[in-house]
């Protein structure tokens, strides 16, 4: 045990004699043995083992592996959802735009039949 001086003052403030005082330092250690330092063959020092999991604690794993597992699905149904919505938003306009651009090619070829012209000419290189 370690001892260290200290000097008591009086009411004054002034020293009245040192005398010797006995450290806690030992009593004050939360952790009595030395730790462990666990080093690889080259010089690493190695983590400590986790603590072992308490039962408890394996079951909230569980239980938030399941949730994220559910919010991972809610949100690919969501995205599906939403390509399905895009589409029923989007079908129409193309329905429609083809419609115009069939009749337009069909106009145009029908045209072009009744004054004797080609349809179509394809240039291949």
């Amino acid at each position: 045990m370690a001892l260290a001086w200290s000097a008591w003052t009086g009411k004054d403030g002034a020293a009245l004699e040192a005398r010797r005082v006995p450290r806690n330092i030992m009593g004050m250690d939360p952790h009595p043995r030395p730790p462990v330092l666990d080093m690889t063959p080259e010089g690493e020092f190695r983590d400590a083992a986790p603590p072992p999991l308490s039962g408890f604690d394996r079951t909230l794993a569980r239980i938030g592996g399941v949730a994220t597992l559910v919010a991972l699905t809610a949100g690919g149904l969501l995205l599906a959802s939403l390509a399905v919505l895009f589409v029923g938003l989007v079908l129409p306009v193309l329905i429609i735009a083809g419609a115009i651009g069939g009749g337009s090619l069909w106009w145009r070829m029908r045209r072009a039949r009744r004054q004797g012209q080609a349809a179509f000419v394809v240039i291949r290189r």
